[in-house]
């Protein structure tokens, strides 16, 4: 995979996280169907951690649940520990 696609996906992935977060955020002030949270959790786990986090504190949306404002920042990490661990050991 070439770097240019997968900061192409990390780009198209962390927009639609944020995105998520803000139809769901409209979606429960209308009291409508609402997006999971399980889908919410996934999309961050997908690389859109950094959308997810910026979507929830921007739109304020989930930010008093702890499975949302402990557990993305845990997924970031991750996802920035694998990213140091290829570069390292590539």
């Amino acid at each position: 995979m070439t770097l240019v696609v997968l900061i192409g996906y990390f780009i198209i992935i962390n927009i639609i996280a944020f995105a998520l977060y803000g139809i769901d955020k409209a979606k429960a002030e209308k009291g409508k169907w609402r997006i999971s949270e399980n889908t919410l959790i996934a999309a961050a786990a997908l690389g859109g951690c950094v959308g997810a986090i910026a979507g929830m504190n921007f739109f304020h949306h989930k930010t008093r649940k702890k499975k949302f404002s402990v557990g993305l920042p845990i997924i970031l990490i991750v996802w920035i520990a694998a990213i140091i661990a290829l570069i390292i050991f590539r």
